[in-house]
């Protein structure tokens, strides 16, 4: 497949579960194992408080288990407000639950398909942007805070996540590539209570400082990939600071990483060179599980009878090196 074809497939599949979850009537499946559930970018808060494991993504729905392996669900948990620029039925891609500070806080990428930006190139794309709904509890019902908008309304922004720093809180999300035709990783700081941001975001890095992303621009060489998708932030036991982050080469979904020269999110941020998980994986996070094993959470993609197929999957890492080194798959 060409990048454009690729993309649109890609586009079609996360949007089918989304689709799915606009619907009124849904039951709920009890002791469902993990490779049984459909779901793309996976998230898994490992909760403290009630010792339940909650998994979310693409699709705005919600999953909990007691062991990883069994999980009830799917429940809706997001009520962002209908009469704002999201509309009555947003898609929602790539959720994550963050604690912070005796809340939980729901990062996601709602797009309203009634709403249309511009692109640079006068090209006209739905409205898509990072938001932040918090809740009392880690199922929600997950609902807005104050700011109306989190970042530029002229921008297609997605896959937020939170990372704090020296005790300021800060979004790192991607700008997406059918803006510039390049996208980026970038930062911008949170509000104290995370109920909007303040000041100007800084990119990090953009796609094409992948030395290892590739696409097929049809004449000449193969070039490096315009897309950047699922940015995570982490630590490793020495202290380095790194991010592990999606693109592809040509028509393969592949995850990166990335490590921060000055130990700080504004970087300088260098790229390793060879892809961090196998073939077909994808837009990963880091968790430790009750146990204490540390753990990445990712899913697989694939095509299958004519339909993208994603699957979450769960791979042990160890971090207590320089490096984050995957390990073997996890199955609990």
């Amino acid at each position: 497949m060409n990048m454009r074809t690729n993309w649109l497939a890609f586009l079609f599949a996360i949007l089918l579960p989304t689709l799915a979850a606009a619907q009124p009537a849904r039951s709920i499946r009890l002791q469902v194992p993990l490779d049984s559930i459909q779901l793309s970018d996976p998230f898994i808060l490992a909760d403290k408080k009630t010792h339940l494991y909650y998994m979310t993504g693409t699709g705005g729905l919600l999953w909990k288990s007691r062991d990883l392996k069994r999980w009830d669900g799917p429940y809706a948990v997001a009520q962002p407000d209908p009469a704002s620029w999201m509309g009555p039925k947003p898609m929602i891609w790539a959720a994550e639950i963050h604690p912070y500070k005796g809340k939980y806080y729901y990062f996601a990428t709602f797009t309203n398909e009634a709403l249309k930006i511009s692109a640079t190139d006068g090209r006209q794309l739905d409205r898509r942007a990072c938001h932040v709904l918090v809740s009392d509890r880690p199922d929600g019902p997950y609902k807005p805070m104050r700011d109306a908008t989190y970042l530029p309304a002229n921008r297609l922004t997605l896959d937020a996540t939170l990372w704090v720093e020296k005790d300021q809180p800060y979004l790192v999300y991607c700008d997406e590539w059918l803006n510039d035709m390049n996208g980026t990783v970038e930062k911008i700081a949170l509000k104290p209570d995370l109920s909007g941001t303040t000041g100007e975001a800084q990119v990090l890095f953009r796609a094409t400082d992948s030395p290892w992303s590739r696409e097929d621009p049809r004449s000449g060489p193969a070039r490096p990939n315009k897309v950047t998708d699922g940015p995570y932030v982490f630590r490793t036991g020495t202290g380095r600071l790194g991010m592990v982050w999606t693109s592809w080469i040509y028509d393969v979904y592949t995850q990166g990483v990335a490590y921060s020269t000055s130990g700080t999110l504004a970087g300088p941020w260098t790229q390793e060179p060879s892809p961090i998980t196998p073939p077909n994986f994808g837009h990963g996070m880091l968790f430790k599980s009750f146990e204490g094993k540390s753990l990445m959470a990712i899913h697989s993609h694939r095509s299958e009878g004519g339909r993208y197929i994603r699957v979450p999957h769960l791979f042990e890492v160890d971090l207590t090196g320089d490096k984050l080194v995957l390990g073997k798959a996890y199955r609990p």
